[in-house]
């Protein structure tokens, strides 16, 4: 056996069974053969030019400790990698440098798959894929032609967001409180031409399907407060004096009562008759207000015109609708905050009992009708905001709903206003389709061509991949760049014939990550299917046998766009026959928030923490362990640079007691040095804590249960083979490297991540126990729970390593240590 050294060193060890791993193809998954499939997935990152930080490492470790825990269990884990790879930081570069984006980020993936390899993981890099490869865009532009074979996909003009700086059109997930997501640029309203995917096809399903899901319920709500489901009622009102009619979509129909105008949006057909002077009011001519209105409202963004708080705004048309309930005249009005868009692009207005009704009505000086009574009895006239009612009580004023609930009442009313033919119940939706053109070089081509007339025809798939032309200059000029590839335009007119012209926009990048997870799966496909094939998309057998995926961890940050997107996709290559499952991501995690002094780290405030140097120093697996030290994986926590070295103590502690108590003599098959029952009891509780902690994703407490167990393998002077093994299986997934060297040194054979999960007596781990309170300097900085006779050294030992106590004590000097049995341990440094 080797000589041991007095000093774990990490470079030697982690360098050594890295180059064990690769040779053995230890992470190489058999997809076909598998019998216990589970796959275990991470959102795949972007190759930027930077090196891989702390919030990266963050992501990528603990899950990678979960598929290992996962595999000792018995399954069949598969753990790929790739890169989202298409994108605007590669072709902003390119704008500064000239350095085209293919070559920047086929550089950046090469350093990038070094940086990942070192820390540790078992990604099968086999499979892995990149998004701007040909070879992965051919089924980016494949499933634009199931979608647009299928009536899902269309093109429109249309007013889109439109960011300046990034000089592209942005969906309206992109856009945050008015600014471009991912440079903050205020963003502005464009007519543009625009491909589009039928998401709200599915808005419906997107919502059921959220209650099957293992997710975080605040995702879950997100995406339901995204998708904006509301189950209301279209109201037909006629307009005095022409044989026009209005349709407004209300949630509310029992306040109809109350209702004194009705407001459309700049855009709709009624207002557009009023401007063009179609229509005219026996009150006078309203077509130059309203023109000039809508012309002013154009300029505006739609979160521009939803804003809360914003003074309201509007015109008068001159006409006026009929309410069929009473008999009432409602004055039309046109204002920017109702948008065509949503609804009808009409709301009638009920300004007791809405707040942004009552703006308007104020500000126009529109009555305000009193028509329900909340539970505080007040039934005066409605004078300010604090008054309006929402939410709850009883109908007056009212005629037939008098005396009603509200909720009662809405039912009633709706039934009312169906049998009379003036009102048919709906189910919107606040979800719009998916635009998914951009207006960049650095993307898929959309595969449509057009013809002479302008007639857009989709490539045929033997065609593709359409390839991204190389011929472009990198200048945002608020057109595609490929408008400038005299090759894109030729090579059309070589297949197509003179004059037919390619799709100039490409396709918005959540495109290719939206199925990305299916891919995967496909890691030798037909290099050079002509046409493709669905088969050549994805196996139906390896579908059905891996997905959904069994655990995907990423960012909250992409609920409404990511998630929502892949959700979508996968629904509709259901629909299409392509695949068995409706969603791809059975459950979700989404990983903390590491920062920086109680900061989010970020360039701009130059508290970003490389993790470089501390790797070099102290190895990845010390590394990979403090980050999951620091709190809850889910909860993140703030960094310190003085933690990781009680880390790096920790992992220097463990391998003496190795080095110390194993030699040659003591190999793991030999029966020496029989265990005391303390010790055994003692592991056994170790095992279920560790089990019941890596579970839950709890790394945590799992390496703290771990740093206990040392203490009192150390405070008992010995480490039995059997232990020893034990101690580095169940350190396997939070410290790779570490646990196959030390399960090397106890005469293990293969590696740890082959060997099944230690296994515990429940009868072991009961005993009597007590509940004893650490203070230090007199404060509670925690509570142990500890055997009722255990000694004094060994409560000591596991007081000063529970994790809150170890932040108060670091560094420092104990001056005292006194335990009071079963009560308290005070610790005076």
């Amino acid at each position: 056996m080797e000589q041991m050294q007095e000093f774990y060193d990490p470079t030697a060890v982690e360098t050594k069974w890295q180059e064990k791993w690769a040779k053995a193809k230890l992470h190489s998954a058999d997809l076909q053969n598998a019998k216990k499939p589970y796959y275990a997935l991470v959102m795949f990152p972007y190759p930027s030019g930077d090196k891989l930080h702390v919030g990266h490492w963050y992501n990528f470790a603990p899950a990678d400790s979960a598929a290992r825990y996962t595999r000792m269990k018995g399954f069949n884990v598969f753990e790929p990698m790739g890169f989202d790879a298409f994108g605007l930081p590669a072709e902003n570069y390119a704008i500064k440098t000239g350095v085209p984006p293919a070559q920047s980020t086929a550089k950046n993936v090469e350093t990038m798959i070094k940086q990942l390899t070192r820390i540790g993981t078992m990604y099968d890099w086999e499979k892995l894929v990149n998004t701007s490869d040909p070879s992965y865009y051919r089924w980016t532009q494949w499933l634009f032609l199931q979608m647009y074979k299928n009536n899902l996909a269309y093109k429109k003009m249309g007013m889109v967001n439109f960011c300046p700086s990034c000089q592209t059109v942005l969906a309206n997930e992109q856009v945050w409180e008015g600014k471009c997501e991912r440079c903050e640029t205020e963003v502005v309203q464009k007519p543009l031409e625009q491909w589009y995917w039928k998401i709200t096809n599915y808005a419906q399903k997107l919502v059921d399907n959220l209650d099957q899901l293992d997710w975080p319920k605040k995702t879950k709500v997100m995406q339901q407060n995204w998708i904006g489901r509301k189950v209301g009622i279209d109201i037909t009102y006629e307009i005095e004096g022409t044989t026009e009619k209005i349709v407004c979509f209300t949630t509310r129909p029992d306040t109809n009562f109350g209702a004194t105008f009705i407001v459309i949006a700049p855009e709709h057909p009624f207002a557009k008759k009023v401007a063009g002077g179609e229509l005219k009011s026996q009150g006078g001519d309203h077509a130059s207000e309203v023109s000039t209105y809508a012309q002013q409202a154009a300029k505006k963004t739609e979160l521009d015109r939803q804003a809360e708080g914003r003074k309201k705004t509007g015109v008068f048309t001159g006409f006026s609708a009929v309410n069929s309930l009473n008999g009432k005249k409602l004055p039309i009005w046109v204002s920017d905050f109702v948008l065509a868009g949503f609804g009808t692009g009409a709301v009638v207005g009920v300004p007791g009992h809405d707040v942004r009704d009552f703006e308007f009505a104020t500000q126009f000086g529109i009555p305000v009708v009193r028509v329900v009574v909340a539970s505080d009895g007040d039934t005066s006239p409605i004078t300010s905001a604090e008054q309006v009612q929402e939410k709850e009580g009883k109908m007056i004023n009212s005629s037939f709903l008098d005396g009603l609930d509200i909720r009662e009442a809405t039912v009633r009313i709706m039934d009312h206003l169906e049998e009379n033919g003036w009102g048919k119940r709906v189910t919107t939706y606040r979800l719009r389709d998916w635009l998914i053109s951009r207006q960049r070089y650095w993307g898929a081509p959309i595969p449509i061509v057009y013809d002479p007339e302008g007639k857009a025809h989709p490539i045929p798939e033997k065609h593709l991949p359409w390839l991204l032309p190389t011929d472009v200059e990198f200048k945002p000029t608020g057109k595609s760049p490929l408008t400038e590839s005299k090759e894109f335009i030729a090579r059309t007119e070589k297949i197509f014939g003179k004059g037919w012209r390619p799709e100039f926009d490409t396709m918005d990048t959540f495109v290719c990550s939206s199925f990305y997870y299916l891919r995967y799966l496909m890691p030798n496909p037909n290099p050079n299917p002509n046409p493709p094939s669905k088969k050549d998309f994805i196996d139906p057998a390896l579908e059905k046998k891996w997905m959904p995926v069994s655990m995907y961890i990423g960012g909250p940050e992409h609920a409404c766009m990511h998630l929502i997107y892949a959700r979508f996709v996968m629904m509709a290559l259901k629909d299409f026959g392509l695949v068995s499952h409706e969603e791809p991501f059975q459950r979700l995690v989404h990983q903390g928030l590491i920062t920086n002094k109680g900061a989010k780290m970020s360039k701009s405030k130059g508290n970003v923490v490389s993790p470089d140097s501390f790797i070099d120093r102290h190895g990845s697996d010390v590394f990979r362990m403090y980050l999951m030290f620091m709190g809850p994986f889910t909860d993140g926590g703030d960094w310190s640079d003085t933690g990781i070295k009680g880390i790096d103590r920790f992992v220097q502690r463990v391998w003496r007691l190795f080095s110390s108590s194993l030699d040659e003599g003591k190999k793991s098959n030999k029966k020496v040095d029989q265990k005391d029952a303390d010790t055994e009891r003692a592991l056994h509780r170790t095992i279920k804590a560790v089990t019941d902690s890596l579970e839950r994703l709890h790394f945590n407490t799992a390496i703290s249960s771990l740093m206990e167990f040392l203490n009192l393998l150390e405070a008992k002077g010995s480490l039995t083979p059997d232990i020893a093994k034990t101690f580095a299986l169940l350190l396997g997934p939070l410290a790779p490297h570490l646990a196959d060297e030390l399960w090397e040194m106890t005469g293990g054979k293969g590696f740890v991540v082959e060997q099944s999960w230690p296994t515990f007596d429940p009868a072991m781990t009961v005993f009597d126990e007590v509940t004893v309170a650490i203070q230090v300097n007199g404060k509670l900085r925690g509570e142990v729970v500890v055997g009722a006779n255990a000694p004094q050294e060994e409560v000591l030992n596991v007081a000063k390593a529970h994790e809150n106590v170890q932040k108060y004590i670091e560094g420092k000097t104990l001056k005292k240590e006194i335990y009071v049995p079963g009560k308290l341990v005070s610790l005076v440094v």
